[in-house]
């Protein structure tokens, strides 16, 4: 347990090395940096993955020789399906309309063909994959069909991506611990160098190593949670401010709100930010000299 003269000390010397403790802070801070972007991409990767799994939606496209009582048919058919909740016909000149409202531009480059009729299904989210594989498994054997579109493909290549993001969140907060160790070691040795002469007449008096060693201790936590919350409040910064900016347009393409990492992996930073400062500055006083 840390006494409030331990605390005071290491906030004395804290204050007398404050060039060199800024120094390290900041160097803390880009390292957390790098770590906190990662895992914000990772945790809002994972919400968009989560929304398109459950999604329920599917796309009929059909053929231009299809008959109109035969797409009434298919969507009787569809609509007396259990887990389906709504089937709506989009007509050729439909989609080509919805299409020209947010994409007109481009829409003089491009063919008829390119805007084939189709039934939106809406399924339920608690639909199981197995009865959803088996609908689009009879559908697809219909004349009348030409294609169909589960947006599985796209679920499982975001999938892929996550696991890749957290695989490479993972080596990099190998690296970014490396670097606190790195860091915040150096600075507590060349903080001891500097309070040699305090440190030598504390031993004189019969100071104890715990007593000698507790403020060093204290300013290495302090460093890597500083490092940490300095790191985080950037990220906000920039996120909502980027948020604040393309909020409706990130929202309409992805499905979801962008959101910030969440309180527990926040707090996680600092917490294993202050730990690995701690560790780090009883590894450079035991390196240094044995005090």
């Amino acid at each position: 347990m840390l006494s409030i003269g331990t605390t005071r000390r290491a906030q004395r010397g804290m204050l007398r090395e404050w060039r060199l403790h800024a120094l390290s802070v900041f160097s803390l801070a880009v390292a957390f940096v790098c770590l906190g972007a990662a895992l914000l991409v990772v945790t809002n990767l994972r919400a968009v993955e989560d929304r398109w799994a459950h999604a329920g939606r599917v796309s009929v496209y059909l053929k231009d020789s299809i008959s109109t009582p035969d797409v009434e048919a298919l969507k009787s058919a569809l609509t007396a399906t259990a887990g389906v909740k709504s089937v709506r016909y989009i007509s050729s000149g439909q989609a080509r309309q919805d299409f020209a409202q947010t994409e007109k531009k481009n829409l003089a480059g491009l063919s008829q063909e390119a805007f084939p009729s189709s039934i939106e299904v809406e399924v339920q989210p608690d639909m199981a994959d197995a009865e959803l594989t088996e609908m689009v498994t009879k559908l697809e054997k219909l004349p009348g069909v030409d294609e169909i579109e589960t947006y599985q493909a796209w679920t499982d290549r975001l999938a892929r991506l996550v696991r890749g993001g957290v695989a490479a969140s993972g080596i990099l907060a190998l690296v970014v611990f490396a670097s606190v160790l790195a860091v915040v070691g150096s600075t507590i040795r060349l903080a001891l160098q500097r309070r040699r002469t305090e440190v030598e007449v504390l031993k004189l008096v019969g100071a104890t190593d715990r007593f000698i060693k507790g403020p060093f201790l204290v300013e290495g936590s302090a460093q890597g949670a500083m490092g940490a919350m300095g790191a985080l409040a950037l990220l906000a910064t920039l996120f909502f401010l980027v948020k604040g900016r393309l909020d409706g347009e990130l929202s309409s393409l992805i499905g979801v709100e962008p959101s910030f990492l969440p309180w527990p992996i926040a707090l996680g930073m600092v917490g294993v930010g202050a730990v690995l400062g701690a560790l780090a500055a009883l590894l450079g006083l035991r390196r240094l000299v044995a005090v």
